[in-house]
């Protein structure tokens, strides 16, 4: 078997490794990458994308139920699950197909396996159908990604514990429902389920739900979750499961004391750790730290053209971090001159209801930092198009270094943030002051003009509140 040689091979094709490929082959390099299961890996397969689409499904369910509020009239309003799922299914192999597609366009050499790096420089793969490969490059990017972290006792079994690619495509619909961790992934299966008519308790061992986000944020999300029926316990830990015949019986500690609680499901959202099983890294002298891929600011590990990207490289576990850092990477390797990623101008999101999105520092970070800062608020209910929109519930926050006027970070919760964020992203990109925001002209009406009016309340110039 001769070794087939290039200019750069790409282990993992999620959303960071099938877009350094294809941006490597932009610039003219010759590229392999091998995936041993989904082409656009578990974000297009098992996460952002077909979780999206079933909270669609559940938000087109929640609005058919306020017909009556826009004067309208629906009855004898269902769901079908498995037309649900289907449909999910169906627009992740939509676009999983799309990615073998952009792989041939740009002739990019696929190679369905295994993956190992028995030696600087060389990797084997051990194919899903002929004759295993090995493959030789002087730049191997690793883009493995992660998986769900089980802790001992609450493993899943994809029948009453589940998680999230089981709770993807559930065996039934649960009728009470504990959701372990607030995470993105955890708060986005319970509002869901819950909006679907699950009985929806949530815990979280933090003193409060999405922990990372800013608390104000967290407070809030908190009270609009219980006013859909949510039951949210904070400080609170789940110790032991004991699973019978079609129920399981959870132990919940809180404040010392721990009680028994029934639920037919579980879903597990505990984090997770990188898959870095059975590559040869520690073999090769790749520095791991709790499952994770010690990389600098370029993605570059200590192992002279090896790369780690993407969740395998540490948080923050986004796909659209993992895809920039494939792009940075490509053109390292090509000899251009990229900017390192900048952790801390990416937004997250949180698709529930309501939506959740965020960048930059936290209130209680930048204090932290030492920063004298002002803050903005505006509420949606001071917004036109939101009160148009039947979406009255919300905030927009932001945080300013009260010294220089630089926009140090963005929180934001209601209808269509993770689309209004990217706003704000930009500002910190191009290092825009409030002065800049407050002299842009934002079109009326929309939701967008909140964003505005919350740069104004942070230095008393607020117009609408």
């Amino acid at each position: 078997m001769a070794p087939k040689s290039f200019d750069m091979i790409v282990i993992g094709a999620g959303p960071g490794g099938y877009v350094a490929a294809i941006r490597g082959a932009q610039l003219g390099l010759s590229v392999a990458i091998v995936e041993r299961e989904n082409m656009g890996g578990i974000c297009l397969n098992w996460g952002c994308i077909p979780t999206k689409a079933m909270l669609r499904s559940s938000e087109v369910f929640h609005l058919m139920h306020r017909a009556k509020e826009f004067g309208l009239t629906a009855d004898k309003i269902g769901y079908d699950l498995d037309a649900v799922i289907k449909r999910s299914r169906g627009v992740a192999k939509q676009l999983s197909d799309g990615i073998s597609h952009l792989m041939k366009k740009n002739k990019i050499s696929v190679f369905r396996g295994d993956a190992k790096l028995p030696s600087k420089g060389t990797v084997s793969v051990k194919m899903d159908k002929g004759d295993d490969e090995e493959l030789t490059s002087k730049h191997i990017v690793i883009a493995t990604g992660a998986r769900a972290r089980e802790l001992p006792g609450l493993e899943a079994d994809g029948d009453l514990v589940w998680t999230y690619r089981h709770a993807l495509v559930p065996p039934r619909m649960p009728k009470k429902l504990l959701v372990i961790g607030s995470g993105a992934i955890g708060i986005e299966f319970a509002s869901f389920y819950n909006t679907l008519g699950a009985e929806t308790t949530v815990v979280e061992v933090m003193d409060r739900i999405l922990p990372v986000e800013d608390a104000e944020i967290s407070k809030f999300a908190k009270k609009q979750f219980e006013k859909q029926g949510m039951s949210i316990l904070e400080k609170t830990a789940v110790k032991q499961l004991d699973r019978g015949k079609g129920k399981v019986t959870a132990h919940i500690e809180a404040n010392g004391k721990v009680e028994k609680h029934e639920f037919d499901t579980v879903i597990s959202a505990v984090g997770i750790v990188g898959n870095i099983e059975n590559l040869g890294l520690e073999d090769l002298g790749v520095k791991i730290d709790r499952t994770h891929v010690l990389t600098d600011e370029y993605c570059r590990t200590d192992v002279d053209g090896l790369y780690a990207i993407g969740d395998i490289a540490g948080a923050p576990w986004l796909a659209h971090k993992a895809s920039h850092e494939g792009v940075m990477i490509a053109e390292l390797i090509a000899g251009k001159d990229p900017h390192p990623v900048k952790a801390n101008s990416i937004a997250g999101c949180t698709y529930s209801n309501p939506q959740i999105a965020s960048v930059g520092y936290t209130e209680a970070k930048a204090k932290e930092l030492g920063y004298n800062i002002k803050v903005g608020r505006f509420p949606f209910i001071g917004n036109g198009k939101a009160i148009a929109l039947g979406e009255a519930e919300g905030m927009v926050k932001t945080i300013f270094d009260a010294k220089t006027g630089e926009l140090l970070g963005a929180h934001m919760i209601g209808a269509e943030v993770t689309e209004l964020i990217q706003g704000y992203v930009v500002g910190r990109q191009l290092e825009t002051t409030e002065e800049d925001l407050m002299n842009t002209v934002f079109p009326h009406p929309t939701l967008s003009e909140m964003m505005h009016e919350s740069v104004l309340d942070a230095y008393g110039r607020v117009i609408h509140m």
